[in-house]
């Protein structure tokens, strides 16, 4: 089968085109997902190492991994450690890396996975469906911590008032009592543009999974495996993860005023940059957003990879 045809993969036309494949290359799939971005790379002729936590992504793609006759490798693992693992396969450096951040659709489609409050289902959220579900978080953690997750990731400015009425509410097990919860204790008027639950599920979803030091660490990784001119190309959702990746782009571009933060406040130096400037942000087209709204709030950046070593290597050499 394609990659499933209720998944649309978002600014697919523009990822391909930022990665600049040729015959023969090797790309990493960080996010395989329902595989769009793998297909898409396959079919320009590329190799792809593919990575997902969820269990379910990789067993409903070992349908395409056969029928690209060993083009294409699947790892049951999260993107944050993809040097190490292709490393341990004997694949020391790649020519592209793609990262799409978030939730995938097929996650947030199907109500037993418990990511989206559409449509009612176990208070789970997570992508690797092992360790703390999100009903452990909310029945079980300090009402401050509450709060100061979903101040922190969702950048929601009612988090203490939501924060107590969860703790009131215990024991939550659904995605529907979670979302009635938030309403009812910040107030909801049916028909309004956004739910006010969408910022706490965002918060509790991005806690549950570390996301946001997943992709800091995934960043990290692909400066690692690129070749020099390998292009690393991510694809975002919120303002919290934009955040992280331009500013990632910005100071390994030098851009920062060539200071690193790994680097002793000694230091007078910094390193070399480990990326060119990254190129202008690239959002749907009203074309794309007609055919699939999920992609409104898509942002995508990309960056060519220099020669010099990454910067860790650089705090060592120095």
């Amino acid at each position: 089968m394609t990659a499933r045809a209720d998944h649309i993969p978002v600014l697919l036309d523009e990822v391909i085109r930022s990665l600049a494949i040729t015959p023969g290359a090797e790309i990493v799939d960080g996010t395989f997902g329902a595989g769009g971005y793998s297909e898409a790379m396959l079919r320009s002729g590329a190799r792809v190492y593919a990575f997902d936590r969820d269990p379910d992504a990789l067993l409903e793609g070992a349908d395409l991994a056969g029928r690209y006759e060993g083009a294409l490798r699947l790892y049951a693992a999260c993107f944050s450690i993809m040097d190490r693992a292709l490393t341990e396969d004997g694949v020391n450096a790649v020519d592209g890396v793609v990262l799409d951040i978030g939730v995938s659709s097929m996650q947030l489609d199907r109500a037993e996975r418990g990511f989206s409050f559409q449509k009612d289902g176990p208070l789970d959220m997570r992508m690797s469906r092992d360790g703390e579900s999100a009903a452990d978080f909310v029945n079980t953690a300090d009402e401050a911590d509450i709060a100061n997750i979903i101040y922190r990731y969702g950048e929601e400015h009612r988090s203490r008032r939501i924060a107590r009425a969860i703790v009131a509410a215990r024991p939550l097990s659904t995605t529907a009592e979670l979302a009635a919860t938030v309403r009812k204790a910040v107030g909801h008027k049916p028909g309004a543009p956004k739910d006010p639950a969408t910022r706490t599920f965002q918060a509790i979803r991005i806690h549950i999974n570390s996301e946001l030091d997943e992709l800091t660490q995934a960043l990290d990784a692909a400066e690692r495996l690129l070749r020099p001119g390998g292009r690393l190309v991510v694809v975002t959702f919120h303002s919290l993860e934009d955040r992280i990746v331009k500013q990632f782009f910005r100071e390994r571009s030098g851009g920062a005023g060539n200071v690193s933060r790994h680097m002793p406040l000694t230091q007078t130096k910094g390193p070399e940059p480990t990326f060119a400037k990254a190129e202008k942000a690239v959002r749907p087209t009203k074309a794309e957003l007609d055919r699939n709204p999920r992609a409104r709030s898509a942002t995508l950046r990309a960056a060519t990879r220099t020669s010099a070593l990454p910067w860790a290597q650089q705090e060592i050499a120095a």
